[in-house]
């Protein structure tokens, strides 16, 4: 198996672990901020601490920093839409709808996400898909319908709520797929213009707003939780994409949503409705059978030139034609002569064929 501790599977178990134990927190700072403000804050926080990471990375690398490829000017097209539709538009639906869900059935609701990242990597990036994991979507469909299902007396702004936090996860969705097609530049880079970029647009939509500026406990407690919750989560979600492409990253970030309903009902001493737990149980059913994919078969490589982070493995078998200090992973322009050969994979950025 090609995937050791730095692989992708656990770049998106990890980043599911930070993203999901953040949401609680984020609900608790739902209730004393403006939905844009929270949102500004917790992408500021994010942001701030990827930047810094990248100076301080710069500035002690030294003759190393040319280990992860730079964006280039081909890229902001892509960058920009991600940044619009997963920095913009999905941090207010997801605050607002915070505001009238419970933090428990906000958390599983996140598993659309999961879903809709699978729908237009496969029906629009035509990355591949099998049985098992169409099966496992649909668990996870049959599950966010009994969440947003109104119990019996709910208030309509419940409903409502649901309807706001599905669409933010079309547009994180968006997100990840145009995301991926950039993966195999600088992370860092990537993780910190798109938190900046959008903490900076959604404060200034609630300045605009005139929304009451919030206290600074709040203000540093959002900062806080966007830098752990999401400015490592996203880290740790491109590097993910950038081995495993954008649905298998998104079924295994399925596990978000049941750490922030775990830590939901824990620290938020929430009682979830009757429909919470069968919704729980097709969940599950849903991320074991995308945990269980196993993908090999005999695949052809094409002849392709791009510039990434890389080691010399087996797909990276070239010579180079400038002094190299012999460290890996670096990162240059190299050619991949066309190969046909058999292993287990996943539609990284290598392996993105025809079935």
């Amino acid at each position: 198996m090609p995937y050791d501790l730095d692989s992708g599977i656990v770049n998106a178990l990890a980043a599911a672990l930070l993203f999901g134990a953040s949401i609680p927190f984020a609900k608790l700072l739902s209730g004393e901020m403006d939905p844009a403000w929270l949102a500004g804050l917790l992408y500021l926080g994010s942001g701030t601490a990827l930047a810094g990471y990248y100076v301080i990375r710069r500035l002690s690398s030294g003759a190393t920093s040319g280990r992860e490829a730079r964006i280039v000017r081909a890229d902001l097209p892509v960058l920009a839409g991600a940044i619009l539709a997963g920095g913009i538009v999905a941090p207010l639906l997801f605050v607002t709808g915070l505001h009238s869900t419970s933090g428990a059935s906000t958390a599983l609701l996140l598993n659309f996400e999961n879903v809709f990242t699978a729908l237009l990597a496969w029906f629009v990036f035509r990355e591949h898909v099998d049985r098992r994991i169409a099966m496992g979507m649909a668990a996870i469909v049959a599950a966010g319908a009994l969440l947003a299902w109104p119990a019996p007396g709910a208030a309509r702004d419940d409903a409502w709520g649901a309807l706001a936090v599905v669409g933010a996860c079309l547009g994180w969705a968006i997100d990840n797929n145009l995301t991926a097609r950039i993966s195999g530049r600088d992370p860092l880079q990537i993780g910190a213009i798109k938190s900046l970029v959008a903490g900076c647009v959604n404060v200034g939509v609630g300045l605009f707003h005139n929304a009451a500026t919030p206290p600074y406990p709040g203000i540093a407690g959002a900062l806080a939780v966007g830098a752990a919750g999401y400015g490592l989560s996203i880290l740790l979600y491109v590097l993910a994409l950038r081995r495993i492409g954008a649905a298998r990253t998104g079924a295994y970030f399925a596990l978000a949503p049941f750490v922030g309903a775990g830590a939901a009902i824990l620290l938020l001493r929430e009682h979830p409705a009757v429909l919470f737990w069968p919704a729980t149980a097709l969940m599950a059913l849903g991320v074991w059978l995308h945990l269980n994919e196993r993908h090999e078969h005999h695949h052809q490589h094409e002849s392709l030139t791009h510039d990434h982070s890389h080691r010399h493995d087996e797909h990276h078998q070239h010579v180079h034609d400038f002094p190299w200090d012999g460290h890996e992973p670096h990162t240059h322009r190299h050619d991949h002569p066309p190969m046909s050969h058999s292993h287990r994979h996943y539609p990284d950025i290598h392996h993105r064929h025809r079935h």
